[in-house]
């Protein structure tokens, strides 16, 4: 008995090392100075101006920047762009005469 808890144990210790080194194999990318400047550049360009003193607005200006910036790059990418309109989804509206006159008995 004291021998299957002790495999258990080491299946289990060898399993979240494994998990471990999986997690810290993805994190072998590091950003550069100069790609950290070039989002700065990109973001001012979107009309985000880090340290303008308003931080009241943060979060929103943010994402708005985001979005310029990635309506930019989707407008650029030569797939086309986004399609204005909308679309509806469920089943058609059907008038209660046509409803009773297909479904009664």
């Amino acid at each position: 008995m004291k021998s299957l808890i002790k495999a258990v144990a080491i299946v289990a210790i060898v399993a979240s090392l494994a998990a471990s080194a999986t997690v810290f194999a993805q994190s072998n990318s590091r950003i550069t100075r100069e790609q950290v400047r070039a989002e700065l550049i990109e973001f001012e360009q979107a009309g985000y101006h880090v340290g303008d003193g308003d931080q009241t607005h943060y979060p929103d200006a943010v994402l708005a920047a985001e979005a310029r910036i990635a309506a930019r790059n989707d407008s650029a990418s030569g797939y086309g762009g986004g399609v204005a309109g909308s679309s509806q989804s469920g089943r058609p509206a059907v008038s209660s005469a046509d409803w009773n006159a297909m479904y009664s008995r």
